[in-house]
């Protein structure tokens, strides 16, 4: 299960030797081959971690570069020693557990390997003398061999290589085996035959098998004590047979979770099943079974009724003492149950359960029980649990929420390739991150849940897990808390924008997401995100929308965003101006006269790129000019769009005369036009700007060839450090905006009422300082 706790030293020594293991405990031979280093030994402790959080990281962690030579390096025991290791899914192929088949293991878990084939059964027999616990569920291709009936080179082409069941494997000579999953096993392998050897089996499960005759279960009367027939379609005979297992009692077995020790429940959306469970039968394993401690019945149609009357079933507080049990049969035990799955049978609603953990659908302690138990091997159950946490978390509020997001994202990474589970899990997991529980959320847990829903949009394309995906990045501080995975999360969205299909909802929230972003971030990060092609998406998603004539959130965010990304990154600016950006700035202000937010977005993109001395000379157009001098007068979002039309105007005059390369409108004209605008702003306008750094606006201060520009530089100091003089007023004393002002001061040809108002900023900036000294001792 995810851990909220910290890491410990071994995790983390683990993980960073296998993200350098050619750094640490290896180097490369022929440049090709991991190569253990010959001075290093290691004990089975460190090799099982290695190996098991290798594998956790194949599957869960993108960014992770898989070795194929990297099962090689525990191929000799008298370096390495393994004994405990769990293996899952694509990443484990038959060359793999060759390598390791001198290793004395003693429990192998393999979970859903698919590409393990009957190469791989000769190699368990390699382990037959020291293993104790093995797990082949979900296997599904181990007993199958490819076999050519043609044999030579030429018949190939006519007769491929086929699949055929290898049948005469058993489990002879594995004389320690007592703990065996074979879950899933694969139709027409003989069951009986292939256990018939194991002398003292403790702990079978035999889920999704169906079996007619179980009878050869008896030969282990008196050594079984866990028994799994998970969607076996069950009949008298086979329920005459569980009677017989009279050691079925608890028992701790080598795995993780809960372990059900009798365990006869089903999905009961699979299919069609004859058994229906009744009283008797729950009495005939009471009566019989005397040591049971664990059952599970989910999914279950009771044909009669088990519960006591209505009026006696709600009587004094909830208990959980067999003689007080709502369910009758259960009366007849000596001692409460440790677990009772009841998942989706009308029993779990019942108030008396003699169990200590129940797994039900009647509250958020059975739902989080059910996804607990069900995780590992049972995804179609474990997704309808979380969509019960989903409606909890949803509709009221989540009393467990540390231990229901533990279980969640350890359901998303379980499952990473399950559609059912990611669309569950992402939507339960938009509640469980929410505002309500940020402050029970440590940075950790925060991180876990990002990581397991980049897995999801990584893996799945479907709109449904998208969007909870990008809802629920939504409720994390951005880009502070998705720093870390920064780059990864920006291809992430790029991807969801650059679909030729896209959904209106995603991908407004995926613009909103991208612009928040590439806002208040490093310019090093905004160069990076522009290499990956956010400036021409932008540029494709504004260009969309102006051939629908539409302006929506999209439309604004999409200019928003290419406004901070284009901040104080010239590569970024150029870019813009490269794929076309201002023939769609002025088509979007020629559709969009009245936009007023849109208009702002726009003129402080531009704003950005005039600050870039090399690509003014792209703006000097007539037609360019005459917009941004025409924008002037604009009274749109306040002061704002007149203001950075002023903004892009004044680095375009501090190139001086010789750069005005026009003949309409004159220069003259513009600087007029200028001046008339600053004097008509409001000195205490509330802004709707945010910067990082002055440098653009104080490089304006020591120059005489433009006083305009350099009043629009002293005005913004003003009304910034006037209005916000906590924020401002640091910033511009930490970046020696006051020496600069002092000395313009000084200048012949800088305008008096420049001069007055620098004073002013000087002397707000004087007073900040004396009210904010620290006059302690």
């Amino acid at each position: 299960m995810a851990s909220d706790s910290p890491e410990s030293l071994m995790t983390l020594c683990t993980d960073y030797c296998l993200r350098n293991l050619e750094g640490t405990l290896c180097y490369l031979l022929d440049n090709e081959t991991l190569r253990l280093h010959p001075d290093i030994f290691l004990p089975s402790e460190i090799c099982d971690k290695l190996v098991n959080e290798y594998v956790e990281l194949v599957k869960t962690d993108s960014i992770f570069e898989p070795h194929e030579s990297f099962f090689t390096l525990f191929s000799d025991p008298r370096s390495t020693r393994l004994a405990r290791i769990h293996l899952r899914e694509h990443i484990v192929q038959d060359q793999d557990l060759e390598a390791i088949r001198k290793q004395d293991l003693i429990e192998l878990y393999l979970t859903n390997c698919e590409k393990l084939t009957a190469k791989s059964l000769q190699t368990l027999v390699s382990f037959s003398h020291t293993l104790i616990s093995l797990s082949l569920f979900g296997c599904c291709n181990i007993f199958y061999e490819e076999e050519n009936p043609g044999g030579c080179e030429d018949d190939c082409l006519v007769n491929p290589t086929r699949q055929v069941l290898v049948k005469d494997f058993t489990f002879e000579g594995f004389s320690r085996l007592r703990f065996l999953n074979l879950g899933r096993l694969i139709e027409g392998v003989n069951v009986e035959t292939l256990l018939r050897p194991l002398a003292s089996l403790a702990a079978l499960d035999l889920s999704g098998i169906q079996l007619n005759d179980v009878g050869f279960l008896t030969q282990w009367k008196d050594s079984l004590v866990s028994l799994v027939l998970y969607n076996m379609d069950l009949s008298e005979e086979h329920i005459q047979v569980i009677a017989q297992l009279r050691k079925l009692s608890k028992v701790s077995l080598p795995c993780n979770g809960p372990h059900l020790h009798l365990d006869i429940s089903r999905d009961h959306l699979s299919s069609y099943y004859k058994f229906k469970l009744t009283r008797r039968v729950l009495n005939l394993f009471v009566e019989n079974l005397v040591n049971l401690t664990s059952l599970d019945i989910s999914g279950h149609t009771m044909l009669e009724n088990c519960t006591i009357p209505s009026m006696e079933e709600k009587m004094g507080q909830t208990s959980i003492e067999p003689a007080k049990s709502s369910i009758a049969p259960f009366r007849g035990l000596k001692r409460p149950l440790q677990f009772l799955g009841l998942f989706e049978t009308s029993l779990c609603r019942l108030t008396h359960i003699p169990a200590y953990k129940v797994s039900g659908d009647k509250n958020e302690e059975q739902v989080l029980n059910a996804i607990e138990a069900y995780t590992e091997h049972r995804p179609e159950i474990t997704s309808r649990a979380i969509n019960l946490l989903f409606d909890i978390a949803r509709i009221e509020r989540c009393s467990q929420l540390l231990r229901a997001l533990q279980l969640v994202i350890t359901a998303l990474k379980c499952h990473k390739d399950d559609k059912n589970i990611q669309v569950t899990g992402s939507a339960a997991l938009f509640y469980l991150t929410n505002s309500e529980y940020r402050m029970e959320q440590s940075v950790k847990l925060r991180r876990q849940v990002i990581q397991v829903v980049l897995n999801g949009m990584e893996s799945y394309q479907e709109v449904t897990v998208q969007r909870n995906c990008c809802l629920t990045l939504c409720n994390f501080s951005i880009p502070e808390e998705l720093e870390f995975q920064y780059r990864r999360v920006n291809e992430l969205l790029l991807n969801i924008l650059n679909q030729s299909r896209q959904d209106e909802s995603i991908q407004r929230i995926a613009v909103h997401l991208c612009n928040a972003l590439v806002c208040q971030v490093d310019n090093d990060h905004k160069e990076a995100v522009g290499k990956m092609g956010f400036v021409m998406t932008m540029l494709k998603l504004i260009q969309k929308k102006l051939a629908d004539k539409t302006c929506d959130q999209v439309m604004e965010f999409s200019w928003s965003a290419l406004w901070n990304i284009t901040d104080e990154t010239p590569d970024n600016c150029e870019m813009f101006l490269n794929y076309s950006g201002m023939k769609l700035f002025l088509e979007c202000l020629k559709e969009f006269p009245e936009k007023q937010e849109l208009h702002r977005n726009m003129l402080g993109l531009l704003g950005n790129v005039a600050e870039v001395k090399e690509l003014r000379p792209q703006l000097m157009t007539s037609q360019f000019i005459s917009v941004f001098s025409n924008l002037l007068e604009s009274k749109a979002d306040g002061i704002e769009v007149s203001y950075n039309a002023c903004g892009v105007l004044s680095h375009i005059m501090f190139d001086g005369p010789e750069a005005w390369g026009i003949c309409e409108p004159h220069r003259e004209e513009v600087v007029k036009r200028m001046w008339a605008a600053i004097q008509s702003w409001d000195i205490n306008s509330r802004r709707n700007i945010n910067y990082r750094s002055f440098e653009p606006i104080l490089r304006l201060l020591p120059q005489g060839i433009s006083p305009v520009s350099q009043h629009w530089a002293t005005w913004a100091l003003y009304n910034l450090v006037s209005v916000y003089p906590d924020k401002y007023c640091p910033l511009l004393i930490k970046e020696g905006g006051i020496p600069l002002l002092k000395d313009m001061i000084k200048m012949a040809s800088a305008r008096q009422e420049t001069k007055e108002m620098a004073r002013k900023v000087i002397e707000h900036c004087s007073n900040f300082k004396e009210e904010n000294m620290d006059t302690s001792r």
